[in-house]
């Protein structure tokens, strides 16, 4: 897809924000801006943490790629406000940002459909006495995942392999969110599959199989360091790789999501049965991000990906209409 011909008029790249994640957005949105426009496209760089939103409509920007990762950026929050602001933005509406981004509520929802997801056990704030912390490797088994339910990137995320390890682990998560999420761990394979379009057009990209080094997929592996290799394709049987992408499919179109999003899955190895763990509805763009390695190998340039993702920027009031200039 190219922008020749596409008046995509005066585009505000959303990028850096407040979350823990500004650092990753930061790299996101300078790739999407370059990208942008080395295709002609009249694209600014738009810093929310520095700039006020309802400049975005005194500034005449007509649309807005939202590069933004994590709190008021992928929640909701942002759209929100471009709803009222009456400015198309790339990615999932309001709810399906919302719920994505709360990992307890995706889960709840995806159980409901009936899609795999790991065991988990929530505790809020009120239900972390050491009695009730130290009683869920009882119930997960070891090791397990203890993380922050609205985090991402990896951030706060402690894999537990005893329960003297519980404490700890339960209190780096809570310095990023008052609740807990415990997980049962899944010993598999690490994989992501990324998703374009909306309902019953929407379609999955080739699966990317992680392999980290001692599988410590881990903030620093992920943006600093070249010690990750990425699959893609991904190796594995064609019915695996398939039957992961009918997953995917199923739970993003279950949370409403339009444009794009990347789900994040383990694969078991005792039987290669695959479980969701999270869907992210603003995926990264940096050097080292996943979207855009499926996206290559799907035939689709880092350059294309971003205008085709521009050219789906839409409104909750109107995508249900077709979209606006799709």
């Amino acid at each position: 897809m190219s922008a020749m011909g596409m008046n995509f008029g005066k585009v505000a790249v959303l990028m850096g924000g407040t979350s823990e994640e500004r650092e990753v957005s930061l790299m996101s949105g300078a790739g999407v801006l370059q990208a942008l426009r080395s295709r002609g496209v009249d694209a600014h760089a738009f810093d929310p943490a520095q700039r006020g939103l309802d400049e975005l409509k005194t500034d005449g920007f007509a649309r807005c790629f939202v590069a933004l990762h994590g709190r008021h950026g992928e929640d909701g929050t942002v759209q929100g406000a471009l709803e009222l602001l009456g400015i198309p933005y790339t990615g999932s509406g309001v709810l399906a940002s919302a719920l994505a981004m709360d990992k307890m509520m995706t889960k709840r929802i995806w159980l409901a459909e009936g899609l795999p997801t790991p065991r988990h056990v929530w505790l809020s704030p009120q239900q972390r006495t050491q009695a009730e912390v130290m009683s869920v490797p009882d119930t997960l088994g070891l090791p397990l995942i203890v993380k922050p339910p609205r985090g991402g990137s990896s951030i706060g995320v402690t894999k537990v392999s005893g329960h003297a390890q519980m404490q700890d682990a339960v209190r780096l998560s809570s310095q990023y969110d008052p609740d807990v999420l415990c997980e049962e761990f899944i010993d598999g394979e690490e994989v992501t599959c990324p998703v374009l379009g909306e309902g019953a057009s929407a379609r999955a990209l080739p699966v990317v199989r992680i392999v980290a080094p001692e599988g410590a997929y881990d903030y620093q592996n992920k943006y600093f360091t070249d010690t990750v290799r990425y699959l893609c394709p991904s190796g594995l049987a064609l019915q695996e790789e398939r039957e992961i992408q009918r997953i995917v499919l199923a739970a993003y179109r279950t949370l409403g999501c339009r444009g794009w999003g990347r789900a994040d899955l383990m694969v078991r190895a005792s039987d290669r049965k695959p479980y969701l763990l999270e869907m992210n509805t603003s995926p990264g763009m940096t050097g080292h991000s996943l979207v855009p390695i499926s996206a290559k190998a799907a035939g689709i340039s880092y350059e294309d990906l971003c205008v085709q993702l521009l050219a789906a920027a839409a409104l909750d009031a109107t995508c249900a209409a077709g979209g606006v200039d799709q």
